[in-house]
């Protein structure tokens, strides 16, 4: 398997962030998410204007993985939290966190998940929060693997098609 480099992004990254983002979103949820929905949501959610306004902002971090040559194969976006109804005020959220297929496994997934702990830490957060699709049962798996709990629930909206998720605490230090 072809190493990943992990870096922190920034605004030249945008576009390489946006095709990864729908690459990724497009083969998780295919399976289920009706087509025009998910395509209304991926030119908002996952526009190269999206991740430029992200990485402008100095409240988001991403975490951005490649291959030696240079090709985006997984990141990670931490964000102030948006989970109301369970949020204390020391949280932020684990917005996003996307790798290639081809990318998981042999341990990729929790270096990023690693990565994202720093990142909670050096913001001093008191827990990172994040929420998931209820029927990714492999992503669930790896959040509980890693010392998530489920504390709730959220509703995801890709286009005007309501998805249930779960949110989920970890505790940090």
């Amino acid at each position: 398997m072809t190493p990943i480099i992990w870096r922190n992004a920034d605004v030249r990254d945008a576009e390489a962030l946006s095709f990864l983002g729908a690459a990724t979103f497009m083969a998780t949820f295919a399976f289920d998410h009706p087509g025009q929905p998910m395509m209304e949501h991926l030119r908002q959610e996952h526009s190269t204007a999206y991740y430029a306004a992200a990485l402008r902002d100095p409240a988001t971090d991403i975490v951005l993985g490649e291959t030696p040559l240079g090709a985006p194969v997984g990141y990670a976006m931490v964000t102030p939290a948006a989970h109301p109804a369970v949020q204390q005020d020391s949280d932020i959220e684990l917005k996003r966190i996307y790798m290639l297929g081809p990318w998981q496994g042999g341990g990729n997934g929790k270096d990023l998940l690693d990565l994202v702990f720093a990142v909670a830490e050096k913001r001093g957060a008191k827990r990172l929060l994040l929420s998931v699709y209820e029927k990714n049962v492999r992503a669930i798996g790896f959040y509980e693997r890693a010392g998530f709990v489920a504390i709730g629930e959220t509703v995801f909206m890709v286009g005007k098609v309501p998805f249930r998720d779960l949110v989920y605490a970890r505790n940090m230090g």
